[in-house]
């Protein structure tokens, strides 16, 4: 069997009971992982009259189609290959691959999650009053004076006995 090669994304064509297997999901995993890594697996197609017919792959060539790309790697082979590479689906090189991209799905979820807290961390900080920003930070800048004219209580005894002196709420 030749070897991997480039082949033009718009000479591929993809056989109608191959396209109804197709799962968005696993496309954008596999996009993203091109995005990191570049395609580790070529697809594998058949030469028939001036096309090629995808034989393997549907969810990487969706993936490069996405990414924009107008070439994929691929290997010619026959409807016998592919025949053959199925009934062998279960090797250990099968399994390393889907243990890669479970690794790969993870890694992302976890960036999606941090990207999460870190923006919604940013919002509650644009949300919050200056005042309360630069004490956090530690920035002891006194803008305007308090209009409190009570003087600030260092521990929580007394602050309540201020608030029990001046009959507020605690």
């Amino acid at each position: 069997m030749p070897g991997p090669e480039s082949l033009p994304i718009d000479q591929i064509y993809v056989p109608l009971k191959k396209r109804k297997t197709l799962r968005l999901e696993v496309v954008q995993e596999i996009a993203a992982s091109i995005l990191e890594i570049g395609q580790q697996v070529p697809i594998l197609v058949r030469p028939d009259e001036s096309r090629l017919v995808l034989l393997e792959g549907l969810h990487r060539l969706e993936a490069c189609k996405a990414l924009g790309e107008t070439t994929i790697i691929g290997v010619l082979g026959s409807a016998e290959t592919a025949h053959h590479k199925a009934l062998l689906s279960d090797t250990a090189e099968t399994e390393a691959e889907r243990d890669k991209m479970a690794r790969l799905k993870k890694l992302r979820l976890e960036k999606e999650a941090a990207d999460r807290s870190t923006a919604s961390a940013a919002a509650t900080m644009k949300a919050e009053p200056t005042e309360l920003r630069s004490m956090r930070s530690g920035n002891n800048i006194r803008r305007e004076p308090s209009r409190d004219p009570a003087p600030k209580t260092k521990t929580l005894s007394e602050w309540l006995a201020q608030q029990k002196r001046d009959g507020g709420r605690y």
